[in-house]
């Protein structure tokens, strides 16, 4: 992982993005927050197991599906499946150790929150 701060390659709302196998921070003091850093590292295995180009065109298009769905941004971008696992996992430290390949499987399939 290549850790970057720049509140220039953050999108506005966001305070981390990841780019395999960059992950850009807003702000320097969330370097040491371990629940974001744990999130971005789970997209990271995420985009590996991906080969990371069909991350970003499953992303893409599960963001897509839940924006009709919910017709909200936020509502939208939460409920993306590769996001329900980040945020499902985050506080657990110990997760990307014990994690099955392709585990957002799981949430693709199961219920929106």
């Amino acid at each position: 992982m290549i850790l970057i701060v720049s509140k220039y390659l953050t999108p506005n709302g966001f305070r981390g993005i990841t780019l395999f196998p960059f992950v850009v921070i807003r702000n320097h003091f969330d370097a040491d927050n371990p629940v974001l850093i744990n999130h971005e590292k789970i997209h990271l295995r995420q985009q590996l197991e991906l080969l990371i180009l069909p991350f970003f065109i499953l992303y893409t298009l599960d963001y897509l599906i839940q924006l009709l769905r919910f017709k909200d941004k936020n509502k939208a971008y939460r409920n993306v499946f590769f996001e329900r696992e980040a945020y499902s996992n985050e506080r657990n430290r110990g997760y990307l150790k014990t994690r099955s390949f392709w585990a957002w499987r799981k949430y693709f399939i199961g219920n929106s929150h």
